[in-house]
């Protein structure tokens, strides 16, 4: 930033102009503009640039938060349904619960009534079995934003609720930079791995939690930076933890568990051939016309190096397959890649 005065002028009258342009709550532009006042005063008796990045810095966060930005929900059932099945096989328990749930909040719409508060769904299950991509596909069923919070290993409560302006280094925590990258005041924000906190921290954290996820304590969320309070309620939250005993006992209180169920290897199969692999090779620029898999790979593909409940090691190898094709036809490869039992090892690693 150029420390001349003009320039520093300048910068302050373009905040004031920023703070008076944001649709933020009157109070709170109040504070913001005495603040800059203050910069002004400050100014005038030559102290150019006292406390101007920090306020800068401020009023940046405050005015690119969606204080009033929502967007609509899709109550279509239908469109639903569709969204889950084309990302998800099987489940059908938890497609259920989440149909259910669209079909209440469309109910109430239409019928005039009082909006209930969305459950809190907690997807329990092991490593790869589509915790988080189930959590992605409820926000586009809905037609809403979609953001996720990490906890594995954390160790810090501030990160989440942020640290204050008193403090060097003062940012805000990971719920009001979600909403801010969202852009909207009522996304799905995605609470990853739960129980996987460290154990010392594990007391307040879980405090933390329980503000986020009580609708008695998350319509005045405060954020140590912001330091003023920020509506939740619109917030659809979904967890996820591997299982829930290090979960305290008031956070498990106000979540819905349902345990993601393991996959076999014929289900494993059909989520390669009908879900992963048209997938991938469409991110890497693949067609039918470039790779084939038969058939008789596919149980090797599944359980190439031993038994796992997810699908993590399967997305591994069909990814690996497809990288290595995509590399054969920039090369100069003519004609269909087709992999079988003779040539799959120069793919994949297998038994």
């Amino acid at each position: 930033m150029d420390n001349s005065p003009n320039e520093l002028l300048s910068e302050i009258k373009k905040l004031e102009e920023k703070v008076n342009a944001a649709s933020l709550p009157f109070d709170l532009k109040e504070k913001v503009l005495s603040s800059i006042e203050r910069l002004k005063l400050a100014f005038k008796f030559g102290n150019y640039s006292q406390n101007l990045e920090e306020v800068s810095n401020y009023v940046d966060w405050i005015c690119g938060l969606p204080w009033n930005k929502r967007t609509d929900d899709i109550l279509d059932l239908q469109f639903a349904r569709k969204t889950l099945d084309e990302h998800h096989y099987g489940l059908t328990q938890i497609k259920e619960r989440i149909l259910e749930y669209l079909a209440v909040l469309k109910l109430q719409k239409e019928r005039g009534e009082k909006e209930t508060r969305a459950p809190i769904l907690c997807f329990t299950g092991l490593v790869g079995t589509g915790k988080t991509t189930v959590a992605y596909s409820i926000a586009q069923s809905m037609g809403r934003k979609f953001a996720r919070i990490p906890f594995g290993g954390l160790g810090d409560a501030g990160f989440l609720r942020g640290r204050s302006k008193a403090f060097a280094n003062a940012e805000p925590g990971q719920v009001i930079k979600a909403l801010r990258n969202a852009g909207t005041k009522n996304p799905v924000i995605l609470l990853d791995e739960i129980d996987r906190v460290v154990e010392e921290s594990r007391a307040t954290i879980m405090g933390v939690l329980i503000e986020l996820l009580d609708p008695q304590q998350n319509n005045k969320f405060v954020d140590h930076f912001i330091d003023y309070p920020f509506d939740l309620s619109e917030v659809l939250f979904i967890a996820t933890a591997n299982n829930t005993t290090n979960i305290s006992t008031a956070v498990l209180d106000r979540l819905e568990p349902m345990q993601m169920p393991s996959y076999n290897d014929e289900e494993k199969m059909t989520i390669g051939k009908n879900y992963i692999l048209p997938k991938m090779m469409k991110s890497m620029g693949l067609t039918p016309a470039d790779l084939e898999l038969s058939s008789s790979v596919w149980p090797k593909i599944v359980r190439p190096l031993g038994f796992d409940a997810g699908v993590r090691t399967l997305e591994r190898n069909i990814s690996a397959i497809c990288r290595k094709a995509a590399k054969m036809v920039v090369e100069g490869h003519r004609g269909k890649i087709i992999i079988d039992e003779n040539n799959l090892k120069e793919f994949v690693q297998t038994w």
